[in-house]
């Protein structure tokens, strides 16, 4: 087997935190900075601020509604296109003449 292929474990590892608490972990590392800890992240403070679902849902829904609209008043167009279209056909016949 390969000696040396495993970093170095340090069972007192120092975790510092931008928010100033500092513990203590086992890690590869000897010292860790983080951004976030259990002590400043709004998910476990309570601090935490919910995202505005309903305004989202609101826009999505009136922007279906104007898509249908849309839909409508373009089968209506054709609609009416395939009807000027027929009748144009009936009245115009076919000349047998030769």
């Amino acid at each position: 087997m390969k000696t040396d292929t495993h970093p170095t474990y340090y069972k007192e590892a120092k975790i510092t935190c931008a928010c100033g608490n500092e513990f203590v972990v086992g890690s590869t590392k000897e010292k860790i900075d983080i951004e976030l800890c259990h002590l400043c992240h709004p998910f476990y403070t309570g601090q935490q601020k919910l995202v505005d679902t309903a305004g989202v849902v609101d826009k999505f829904k009136a922007r279906m509604a104007k898509s249908e609209a849309k839909k409508d008043s373009n089968r209506s167009k054709r609609e009416k296109l395939q009807a000027k279209g027929k009748a144009k056909a009936k009245t115009t016949k076919p000349s047998t003449e030769k």
